[in-house]
């Protein structure tokens, strides 16, 4: 039987020995690549941490231990070890396991993770709960190299360096985010990772150890390390994280597993704070994803052909690249995400204009009006969910100073298998409210074209350009000739009912209308083309020559379109949008489809209406 197999928890992980624990990495390798496979998913950050679960499982006792992963999208080892795997084939799909930890899944996810820098602020509040109700149990967070790049992953350390209570961090030193890492922090590792008293102690120490024929052995003999004659050179001093106030242990490779254990066993028996400084390679065990740790970060399970087709993203990659040919102002920022928002080919063809500023957006958007105000213009490429990080960040320092910048957010609306903590449905609600600031939503490429280049063009406040996730939809009526902030575009005349449809949703409004108009039911379709300033008196116009109205929109339906048209619009309405509460993760057209934001849903809301009202 596999070990694998023979695992539903931490405690059987103690249970094997050495030899077994190194064969269990080998088999989880293999059902994570072929599970991820069929399902999608983050594959190459999982493998990279096999050896590091299982030596945190082994060594910890858990759940009363507590264990924090960073983003989580390397969490795939721990959840197949933490009594999930006869699930794991079910992961990200509807209603089956989540991509990322969640605390309403496992007893063993004690906090939910998906966004980046988050956990060693997280296990610090943990472990001064625990302090003060004097309990007694190890907190651990786990974090990567990347994360670091954030302010929140800084702040966390400053302030755990200045509390005075037991707490570890094991920094995940793979030298990648999604992208290659950039930045000082990437540079100091690394010169950590290069340093000849490192290397000397490697070569002498380590490499000694494999001879030893016992994996059992090696393991105590690394424990013994940490707290004996090798402490100087394992434990340095004078590092960035000592003058933060945490001791530095490492570097120790990520993929010895007798060692990691060994390190890791003697660490959980120290007090005080620590940063377990732990060297793995992304894509481990996967030669594909070890050569390629960028393109098999996440994992597609869609077919080759929908792959191929035009997207929100490759169009706006196209344009600014043609935007930068044209204007030597144009410069692009990104936060530590290059391939997703499609500024690779900007980075390559101008190097001089892109800044990839690490996972850091609220520091992207600031340096963008830094940026904006010393003659360039800026375009940030930022996810809409990660531009919740930034909300103060472009009301103080991009509104209140009309700062001429552009931010591209990608991924708006659902976005499928990652789930709530990556559906991007907040941000027409949360930037509406904010003076001096323009948002649009090209219902495909060609608007999206149009509206970058008319955004570029501004010499005063920001402006927003929201799209989802994915193919660009079938929307074939030509773009008007100007896009004018307030000004929208009639898609399709009808006498009985008016469909304001927020872009993308001008394609389900659109196919709803034509199949209505066989059944007798004449249906109009509006596209407001700007969210803010929302085209209100256009809207009125044509609603009050119609029986009813319906609002369409991928966004939150507390403070969305739907809800401030509804203040204005007299006659009956209704109103389709994502509702007041965390959606699921499942497939972007399944989820669309289950709260009516498809053509089938608009159809039966204009029918139901339509026929209410005669």
């Amino acid at each position: 039987m596999a070990i694998l197999e023979s695992i539903s928890g931490p405690r059987d992980v103690k249970d094997l020995s050495m030899e077994d624990r190194v064969r269990l990495a080998e088999e989880i390798r293999r059902r994570i690549v072929e599970v991820v496979s069929s399902t999608g998913g983050h594959l190459a950050s999982s493998l990279g941490v096999v050896e590091l679960t299982i030596a945190l499982l082994s060594v910890y006792d858990l759940p009363r231990d507590k264990l924090i992963w960073d983003v989580g999208h390397q969490s795939y080892p721990y959840k197949l070890l933490t009594g999930r795997a006869d699930r794991f084939d079910s992961i990200r799909q509807t209603g089956g396991l989540s991509g990322f930890p969640r605390r309403d899944e496992s007893e063993y996810d004690v906090f939910g993770t998906g966004h980046s820098s988050t956990a060693i602020s997280a296990a610090l509040g943990f472990a001064r709960a625990r302090d003060l109700r004097g309990e007694r149990y190890k907190v651990l967070a786990v974090v990567g190299d990347g994360a670091m790049t954030g302010g929140m992953a800084l702040e966390g350390l400053n302030n755990l360096g200045n509390s005075g209570t037991d707490m570890t961090v094991v920094l995940n030193d793979n030298e990648m985010s999604i992208s290659r890492n950039v930045g000082a922090i990437s540079r100091y590792l690394n010169r950590i990772l290069t340093d000849p008293t490192y290397n000397r102690f490697r070569n002498e120490v380590w490499n000694l150890m494999g001879k030893i024929p016992s994996l059992g052995e090696r393991m105590r003999k690394a424990a013994h390390m940490v707290g004996t004659g090798l402490k100087g050179t394992l434990v340095a001093p004078g590092t960035l994280f000592d003058e933060f106030g945490v001791r530095y242990i490492g570097p120790v490779p990520g993929h010895d597993l007798p060692l990691l254990t060994g390190v890791l066993h003697r660490v959980g028996r120290l007090h005080g704070q620590f940063l377990v400084h732990v060297v793995t390679r992304k894509g481990k065990g996967y030669p594909p994803a070890e050569s390629d740790a960028t393109g098999y970060h996440g994992v597609s399970a869609e077919p080759p052909c929908d792959r191929e087709r035009e997207t929100f993203t490759s169009v706006f990659s196209g344009e600014m690249l043609k935007l930068a040919e044209s204007d030597p102002e144009v410069c692009a920022i990104t936060a530590a995400m290059p391939d997703g928002t499609g500024l690779s080919a900007f980075a390559s063809e101008y190097p001089d204009r892109f800044f990839d500023v690490g996972i850091a957006e609220q520091h992207a958007l600031t340096f963008a009006c830094g940026l904006a105000f010393g003659g360039m213009k800026p375009v940030a490429a930022i996810y809409s969910t990660f531009m919740q990080r930034a909300v103060d960040q472009l009301i103080h320092d991009a509104a209140l100073q009309d700062a001429p910048v552009v931010l591209s957010m990608d991924r708006a609306g659902v976005v499928g298998a990652d789930g709530p903590t990556h559906h991007g449905v907040f941000d027409m609600s949360l930037f509406a409210a904010v003076p001096r600031l323009r948002i649009c939503a090209p219902r495909n490429g060609e608007m999206l074209r149009l509206l970058l280049r008319k955004a570029v063009g501004f010499e005063n406040g920001p402006t927003l350009l929201r799209y989802p996730k994915g193919k660009v939809p079938s929307v074939d009526v030509a773009a008007p000739s100007e896009v004018e902030p307030g000004k929208g575009q009639l898609l399709r005349e009808g006498e009985d009912v008016l469909v304001v449809a927020v872009g993308t949703m001008c394609e389900a409004a659109l196919q709803a209308a034509e199949d209505l108009d066989r059944e007798g039911i004449s249906v109009a379709v509006y596209d407001p083309v700007w969210i803010k300033p929302l085209p209100t008196e256009e809207i009125v116009r044509l609603s009050a020559s119609r029986s009813a109205m319906v609002s369409v929109e991928e966004g939150s339906l507390e403070g969305g379109v739907g809800q401030r048209l509804s203040s204005v619009v007299r006659g009956k309405m209704r109103i389709l949008a994502i509702p007041d509460d965390f959606q699921p993760h499942g497939s972007r057209a399944g989820l669309l489809r289950s709260i009516d934001l498809d053509a089938e849903g608009v159809r039966e809301t204009i029918k139901g209406l339509h026929d209410e009202k005669s």
